[in-house]
């Protein structure tokens, strides 16, 4: 089984990380003050039920964010959702339902909608690129083209779309780029010639990482490179990097890496990356490389559109399960 990078579920990092964002997006809409137009029209004791409702088919991603939400606003509202993270819904489906404080359900309703509407939006996108290479040996990797304090959320999104995560940051593996390696072709900033071949570059992140051996957690990181032409690419090979990225390289070109990466380096995954869409994914993929990264599943995703509902109170249901107060 080849190593891979780090793959995000729901668990307590996440939670917190979704209450700091949580917070901010509270201030924007409260700046520590009130929502003005509900108090002023919405008795204090009322009480109310909604339902959050699909205005079109796609995957769900971000149930679990309500009742952080709730929590932050200390909203006395029950949350009962109706179907799971990672669900395709149709439109018209009904995904959760909320019941308590009128006031509440009005003035979380635009925070919770944003949050689901992201997160779906972004699975949705990351599934339909899944699908576009079904029968083939690739899978759907994001990148780190995503909302600035949001990463962690969005690479939820992905794996709830049957995607995979990429790197989660600098920090937790060896990724040598080609700017790293341009700026290092600069004589002024390195006694070292890097002018000649990646390979360089190659042995001395390896000796750096063999530095650091000690370190259990290290150990473990990835270990990739970015190549652009196939000159490239056939002189790291045998340096055995744990993938290698090809960037924007042609049908001929990949296919040529693929053959070649199978006769000396079978071990080696093979990742192409630049400007994929989804009329491109299936061609790249049936090329025969591992890994496709695509930053437009999170870049690009359209949100999921959503909507929250009144429920009469004749048709509220007393079978709930309170999951936040």
């Amino acid at each position: 089984m080849p190593k891979d990078f780090h793959q995000h579920a729901w668990d307590a990092p996440m939670e917190a990380n979704c209450r700091q964002i949580v917070q901010l997006a509270l201030f924007e809409d409260l700046s520590g003050q009130q929502d003005w137009t509900t108090v002023a029209l919405v008795p204090k004791d009322a009480r109310a039920s909604a339902r959050i409702v699909a205005r079109e088919p796609g995957i769900v991603s971000g149930l679990r964010t309500a009742p952080i939400i709730f929590e932050v606003m200390d909203a006395p509202l029950e949350w009962v959702p109706a179907v799971k993270d990672g669900d395709w819904v149709e439109s018209g489906s009904i995904l959760a339902k909320m019941d308590g404080s009128a006031r509440a359900i009005l003035t979380s309703e635009r925070l919770l909608l944003n949050f689901l509407g992201r997160l779906s939006g972004i699975a949705t996108r990351t599934a339909a690129f899944v699908r576009a290479v079904q029968g083939t040996s690739a899978k759907i990797y994001d990148t780190r083209k995503t909302t600035p304090g949001w990463r962690l959320l969005e690479k939820y999104a992905v794996r709830c779309g049957g995607g995979k995560n990429h790197r989660s940051g600098l920090y937790d593996a060896i990724l040598i780029k080609d700017n790293h390696l341009a700026f290092l072709r600069d004589d002024s900033v390195t006694p070292i010639d890097f002018s000649m071949s990646p390979v360089l570059a190659i042995q001395s992140a390896h000796r750096f990482l063999a530095a650091l051996a000690s370190n259990s957690i290290k150990s473990e990181w990835m270990f990739e490179i970015e190549v652009d032409t196939l000159s490239q690419f056939e002189a790291v090979l045998p340096e055995r990097p744990d993938i290698i990225l090809l960037d924007n390289m042609n049908d001929a070109s990949l296919r040529k890496a693929v053959a070649l990466r199978d006769q000396r380096a079978p071990d080696t995954q093979l990742e192409a990356s630049g400007g994929v869409t989804l009329e491109t994914v299936g061609r790249i993929a049936s090329a025969g490389v591992d890994r496709i990264s695509v930053g437009a599943i999170t870049h690009s995703a359209a949100n999921m559109d959503l909507s929250l509902e009144w429920i009469a109170q004749d048709d509220c249901s007393n079978n709930r399960s309170k999951h936040a107060v």
